[in-house]
């Protein structure tokens, strides 16, 4: 224990002492957690189409707004022009009409022309600029289906197993992704705590921001976070409340689904601290024994 022997006599029993020292002892929660994307994206195509590239390597780290793959753009840019050509011929013919419902709304005013005939064309004009807003909707909506043909990254993450390949038919939101990006960093890890320790635990988040501490198995430096959410109800079933922290994970040392130890540290407070071994149990409590000056021994009852 790092202490010292006594000297012993003939009779005597040797032993070891350690000192009594006052230092700083936290009080923790430990618990097994698991570690969880901060968000997960299943990136789906939005039409049906042939893709044609795939802009990165299954695993890879991207960023938000990254080109991940292009589908066939011949089709969706077939449309386009057709719908253009469709706003183009309509413009034309709209203009046409309400040059002719001037025209006619002229001649009305000298009586050359019936009122049936002057409400013929203005209704005809009104109908090919209804026709032409149809059609700039019809080319705003072909302008996004062509943009669909490119698929971003959503978010900024870690890519998982690619699903396609080029050359695969994609179907618009189909079942299975073209692939799923996890954001690990910063990175979750969740664990549950008694519903007995959820007062003084919310007591303490209240007073402060907690410190969390999760390290894998194999590992030796924990990695440090702060506790960012309680959910709203015990779980009847195991009579835990769930927890989760939030870690930076810039070392990538926490992966999503990985088990972890967790540490929570509500407080610390100074304590005196003697070695466990130290610490006897009899029928009228813990004690311990204490060396004197004389090299004897005292009996102390302690409070554990």
């Amino acid at each position: 224990m790092g202490g010292t022997p006594l000297d012993d006599d003939a009779d005597g029993v040797l032993v070891t002492i350690a000192p009594v020292v006052q230092k700083a002892m936290p009080l923790e929660i430990q618990v097994i957690g698991t570690a969880e994307a901060e968000s997960t994206v299943a990136v789906h195509a939005q039409i049906t189409g042939a893709i044609t590239s795939v802009n990165f390597t299954e695993g890879d780290d991207v960023t938000e707004g990254q080109v991940l793959f292009t589908l066939d753009r011949r089709p969706l840019e077939a449309t386009l022009q057709q719908v253009q050509a469709n706003l183009a011929r309509d413009l034309a013919q709209a203009e046409d009409a309400r040059t002719q419902a001037g025209r006619y709304q002229t001649l009305a005013g000298r009586g050359l022309v019936s009122g049936q005939e002057l409400q013929a064309k203005a209704t005809a004009a009104a109908a090919l600029d209804a026709t032409v807003e149809a059609d700039r909707a019809a080319v705003e909506n072909a302008k996004v289906q062509l943009e669909y043909a490119t698929v971003k990254a959503p978010i900024a993450g870690r890519t998982g197993a690619l699903i396609v390949h080029p050359g695969n038919l994609v179907r618009a939101n189909d079942a299975t992704p073209l692939v799923v990006i996890n954001r690990i960093a910063p990175i979750n890890v969740s664990f549950g705590i008694p519903e007995g320790q959820l007062p003084a635990f919310k007591r303490y988040l209240t007073e402060r921001t907690l410190r969390v501490e999760a390290n894998a198995p194999s590992e030796t430096v924990p990695s440090m976070g702060h506790i960012t959410f309680i959910d709203n109800a015990v779980d009847a079933t195991t009579g835990t409340i769930k927890i989760k922290g939030s870690f930076p994970n810039e070392d990538r040392r926490l992966w999503p689904g990985q088990f972890v130890n967790v540490v929570v540290t509500l407080k610390t407070d100074s304590a005196v601290v003697v070695p466990t071994a130290a610490i006897q149990a009899g029928q009228q409590g813990d004690f311990a024994f204490v060396v004197k000056a004389d090299q004897t021994v005292d009996l102390r009852r302690v409070t554990v």
